[in-house]
Parts: C-alpha cells; structure tokens; sequence
C-alpha cells in the first residue's frame, strides 16, 4: 500500500506533527453535496403514512453511491443520535492513519533492558481476534523486561452509560489491553461451576447467594469496582463475557501468568538516544470486518488509540485522531458531526444522515468496493444483519447497524433491481415500540427501494 509523508500545524493538539498515513485508493476529489432531486412520491407516502415510522423522529437519505446524485431525503439535515454506526467514522479514520497491519506495541532497548508500551492494540489473547504477536515477542527477548504505562483515555467514554459496567459491550479502554479486557464463563447444564478464562480469575469466582433476584437475567454478576464473579445456578449451557476493572497491577500479573517471566513497572520516560521500534500484529481488515459485522465496541474504542500513537508515542488520545480527521479528511461534509467516542456508546454523538451518507461515498471513492463491502454487515449472511434481507442468490444489502434505547439506525449501501448501487441512511431516533419492530418497518421499506428503484 502506498504511503503519502503528511505535515499540518495542529492547532486544537497544540503541536506540530508528522505523520505517514497510508492511501486506501487514489482519494478522490472533495466530496460535493448536489441538490436533492424530487422525492419520489411513493417512498414519501410509504415512510409518512407508517403507524410505526409516524411515532418518533425519522431521519432518511438516499444517493447513488456511483455519481453522488440525490436519490431522497427525509429530515436528512436533522442531528440524531448515531450509536454504532459511529464505527463507520472509525473505520474512515483507521483507513487513513493505520498501515496494512495493527500496531502491537512500541520499545526501545537500553543495555540489558527492554522497555515496551502500549499502542492500545486490543488484540492480545482476545477471545474472538486473537493476537499472540506480541506475546511471541516478549518472550524470546534476551533483556529483562519493563513496561511503562503512558497517559492515556479514561476507563470510560464521555457519556457512557456507567451501570453498564457488567456487560460484554462496554469494557474498559486502555493503553495495553489483554484477553479484551473480559473474563469468559463457560457454563455447562449439570454441572457445578462454569469454565473461567483466563484461569487467573477462576479463583475469584464464586456461586451467587442463594435467593438474589435476578430481574436483568444476567448469568455472572461483578460489584462495579471490584474484581469478583458471582454466577447464577446453572440451568442450562450458556457463554458469557464480563468486563475486569483494569489496572497496571493486574496487568503485570496476567502478563507475568502468561510469558513464564518477571515484568517489572518503569516510569515512561523517553530519552534523545532512545530509537523507538514497534512490533507489528494482524492485518487491519481482521479488525476491521469484526468490529463492524458484529458491532464491537471495545475494538472500536481501541482503533481510535492505535491511531493516536500514530500521532505521538507519549500517550494516547481519543480526541486526537477525532481532530485530525476533522480538520483534514471530514472538513467538508454536509454537516459537522458531534464525535466524542470511537464505539457509538455516548450518546453525546450526533450526526446528520446526509453526512452519513457523504461519509458512505467518501468510503466508495476511496477503497475498493469488493473490499469496502467484505467489511460490513451482509443481508441474509452475516453479522448483525445475518437473519434479515435475505435472498437466496446472494447479499443486496451492506451496512451498519446502530442500537441504544429508544434509538435504532442502519446505514450502508443497497444494490437495486436495476443494478444500482445506493448509499442509503435510515436513522430512527425516540421511538417507544420495540426495535424489532423498527427492524421490520426498514426492511420493509428498503426492499420497495430496491424493487422500484
């Protein structure tokens, strides 16, 4: 992949940078925004007299992916709240500051000693993109081994739900993940005691009291700022991932457990002489096709450090990489986005979906588009989408899905009856019937687009 040397004065950082970012395609001119053409009076009457669209605060855009040419617009200059398909901005921005391959963590070597930091590479020991790169690594190293743990994001985005501490979906973030920051419980009918990795925390793990309530239907349960496990009697096979409160203790421990070798703490301090190195880990698309098929926040999350070590090794930033695809790469979208987290969690995010849609046709413009759609979510085949649009000859629909309370929105492309292809968002803000019944409302009226269109 070609790489292009970039300098800017980074004024909102503070610093000069520079940095070599990789082309995804040959970037194509600055996208425009063409007048809207006339609705078609159809799609309006379809989308305005639904019993279930009419209730909450709808929000859709269409344009041909190929010439930009507006094809619809409902409310399309109106905020929402995204949620996950803010992974999309993700994606954009790793796109452009990543090279082929994640970065696993950066050294340096002083004498007999080795020190390493974190890049906020989330694939280590990761249960579903599992890394042992930098593993390997450390542990055929000849010098002693240090870790120095640079300033980074808090555990927490803005605006994250905090009780949501539990839950598989909102681990904590942090500069030198292991294991994705969860513990899995694998529970077996008949038998005592769920199977726990990684084993530290076996001990740790305890049946619940007798008689607690479990209104939420939770299987293992943790005190918010505690590292114990408590699971409900097992009644039947299940698998379940909940989050560890992370600290560079523990870390030192879960890597001490693994590597067979002492790792001792250092105060990160970079010296003149020091040439730092980094160790590279799995391909980009690996990352990519998982955070966004499955929506997957913590990778998400992570993406946005990766490539903020790209912009400096002395500590990682979500709000960095955020400015600098603002001010660079996304200063002429329709609308500016209100973007504060890489996962779509915070519900202090708010995008227009015309400007989803001109972020759908810079994605077009600048990868492939065999590989651009290999990363999404695919109609009646996989992730998210894997049980809904279905067609027996194959995908029609690629997108993103975007979920919290209330709010329910996909975003991506759809190839037509006509062999158009449509960039296309359909965002749903404030509704009180279930979501599955929004799911069906925009299956149903996406496949008249694709019909008629």
């Amino acid at each position: 992949m070609p790489l292009f040397h970039l300098v800017c004065r980074a004024l909102a950082v503070g610093f000069f940078w520079v940095l070599t970012l990789p082309v995804c395609a040959q970037v194509a001119p600055a996208t425009t925004v063409p007048a809207p053409a006339a609705n078609p009076a159809w799609l309006d009457q379809l989308l305005h007299e639904s019993p279930v669209l009419r209730q909450h605060n709808v929000g859709v855009c269409l344009t041909d992916a190929t010439t930009g040419t507006k094809v619809y617009e409902l409310n399309a200059n109106k905020y929402f709240t995204p949620a996950s398909v803010m992974k999309l901005f993700s994606l954009y921005t790793g796109l452009h500051m990543l090279s082929d391959s994640l970065p696993s963590l950066h050294y340096v070597v002083r004498h007999d000693s080795l020190i390493f930091w974190g890049t906020g590479d989330p694939t280590l020991l990761h249960g579903d993109v599992p890394s042992r790169r930098a593993l390997d690594f450390l542990r055929t190293r000849p010098e002693k081994l240090f870790y120095a743990e640079i300033p980074s994001v808090t555990a927490y985005g803005p605006g994250w739900t905090w009780d949501d501490y539990n839950y598989y979906f909102q681990p904590e973030r942090g500069p030198f993940p292991i294991y994705g920051h969860t513990v899995r419980f694998y529970a077996t009918a008949g038998k005592p005691r769920p199977r726990v990795y990684p084993r530290f925390f076996r001990a740790l793990t305890e049946p619940i009291a007798p008689g607690t309530p479990n209104p939420a239907d939770d299987h293992v349960r943790r005190p918010e700022l505690e590292n114990r496990f408590a699971f409900f009697p097992i009644t039947k096979n299940w698998v379940d991932e909940t989050p560890f409160r992370t600290s560079q203790p523990l870390l030192l421990q879960l890597l001490q457990d693994t590597l067979h070798r002492p790792v001792l703490p250092v105060a990160f301090r970079l010296r003149a002489q020091d040439s730092v190195r980094v160790v590279h880990g799995l391909p980009v698309d690996s990352l990519y096709r998982r955070m966004l098929q499955v929506s997957d926040n913590f990778l998400a999350e992570q993406l946005l450090l990766m490539c903020s070590s790209r912009l400096g090794q002395d500590s990682l930033s979500a709000i960095r990489p955020i400015r600098v695809m603002r001010t660079l790469f996304l200063a002429n979208l329709p609308d500016a986005p209100h973007w504060v987290d890489g996962s779509g969690l915070s519900r202090l995010n708010l995008v227009t979906p015309r400007t989803m849609v001109a972020l759908l046709l810079k994605l077009h413009q600048e990868v492939p588009e065999k590989r651009l759609l290999s990363l999404l979510a695919a109609g009646g085949g996989h992730g998210t989408l894997r049980r809904v649009y279905r067609d027996s000859r194959g995908p029609w629909l690629w997108g993103k899905t975007g979920t919290l309370t209330n709010n329910h929105n996909l975003v991506g492309y759809l190839r037509t009856r006509s062999g158009r292809l449509l960039a296309f968002s359909f965002m749903n803000n404030n509704h009180v019937v279930t979501t599955t019944e929004v799911r069906r409302e925009i299956e149903r009226v996406l496949t008249q687009v694709r019909e008629r269109l």
